[in-house]
């Protein structure tokens, strides 16, 4: 009898494949594999590219343990959870210049996201680690994986974070185009008596259910959350 893999998105439906309409929801604590960076997203090698190698690096080696000598206690078979992002752009703190708008649209000079410099992004990325997953156990797999691969992987980290309160909608379509998607979003947890609530801990978080290279631009899924309070 086959025994299927732990898959973190058909489990939990309600985090990673929300409708395309907005909804309120809860996210609870949770553990990933993380490399901080800058810069543009886009940049065949830059930063970003190389930090997604980064963690996919980390994340099968840990994946993989079952079959070396370092058996992690509380292991079961999973599949590895889709890359996420939170995001911001500018050098000040982690709030996202596209969603901190007056009602005329402009933050800080700039209407929305500045699309046109790119180079200004900062970002965390991350992959979810299963729960019996502990940094002594991340630490090893960067170990492991430096070995066996000759590459340095002292970037990726141990990273907890509580989201919380969230308004969330899946995005369907170009990442430029997310802020029709989040203006959707504000409108409807504006109705429902809350207020956004990104600040230098919160932050505008996407989770990418589609492989850019694979999938055309128009037919992208991204889960876009952002934190909330009551107003």
């Amino acid at each position: 009898m086959t025994v299927m893999a732990f898959d973190y998105k058909k489990e939990y439906k309600e985090f990673y494949i929300p409708k395309g309409t907005p909804s309120i929801v809860t996210v609870p604590k949770m553990n990933y594999i993380a490399v901080r960076g800058s810069g543009n997203p886009n940049d065949e090698d830059g930063e970003y590219r190389q930090a997604i190698g980064l963690l996919y690096g980390i994340a099968f080696t840990i994946k993989m343990s079952k079959k070396g000598d370092h058996q992690i206690d509380g292991y079961f078979d999973y599949v590895v959870p889709p890359l996420e992002g939170f995001w911001w752009q500018g050098e000040r703190h982690p709030v996202d210049a596209m969603v901190r708008t007056d009602r005329a649209g402009r933050r800080d000079g700039v209407v929305g996201v500045d699309y046109a410099h790119k180079d200004t992004f900062q970002w965390i990325s991350v992959i979810r680690l299963p729960e019996f997953v502990t940094k002594e156990d991340v630490d090893w797999a960067v170990r492991e994986a430096k070995e066996k691969k000759k590459q340095d992987f002292s970037k990726v980290e141990f990273f907890t974070y509580d989201e919380g309160l969230c308004v969330q909608c899946m995005h369907i379509g170009p990442y430029d185009d997310e802020p029709a998607t989040v203006e959707v979003m504000h409108r409807f947890m504006e109705e429902q008596g809350y207020a956004l609530d990104i600040t230098d801990q919160r932050y505008h978080h996407e989770i990418y259910l589609s492989d850019a290279r694979k999938v055309a631009p128009e037919k992208l899924k991204t889960v876009v959350r952002h934190p909330i309070r009551s107003a």
